[in-house]
């Protein structure tokens, strides 16, 4: 696998990850440790399980990886809902979080199933 900063839903999920801690030093002090810490910590497990997964160097453990950051967009995604509900994030600004969490799911999809083709052409 190649370098994780040359893959472009790397890219993507960094910006999120930047576009999540800017929007989030607004929020209230008293979500610091609570919805705060679980919009920031599952935004940056995107990224970091796709640059864990190309350092482990085998199509297996990549795709592993990639399916824990799929995991972490899905709580992104919910965490999103949740802010908007607590109107935390107002309509506008939960469209354009959710259409960024979306699009980096939508581009792990088809990573995920090719790796599991090449595992299985191995095997």
């Amino acid at each position: 696998m190649e370098d994780f900063k040359d893959l472009k839903v790397w890219t993507k999920a960094h910006e999120l990850t930047l576009a999540v801690y800017r929007r989030t030093r607004v929020f209230p002090k008293e979500e610091t440790y609570g919805l705060t810490s679980q919009l920031r910590r599952a935004a940056a497990s995107i990224g970091a399980n796709i640059a864990e997964g190309c350092g482990r160097r085998s199509d297996g453990e990549m795709k592993r990886f990639l399916q824990i950051a799929r995991g972490s967009a899905s709580e992104l995604e919910y965490h999103f809902l949740l802010a908007r509900d607590l109107q935390l994030l107002d309509n506008g600004e939960f469209k354009n979080l959710e259409g960024k969490v979306l699009e980096v799911q939508r581009m792990l999809a088809p990573l995920v199933q090719r790796l599991q083709a090449s595992v299985l052409a191995k095997s």
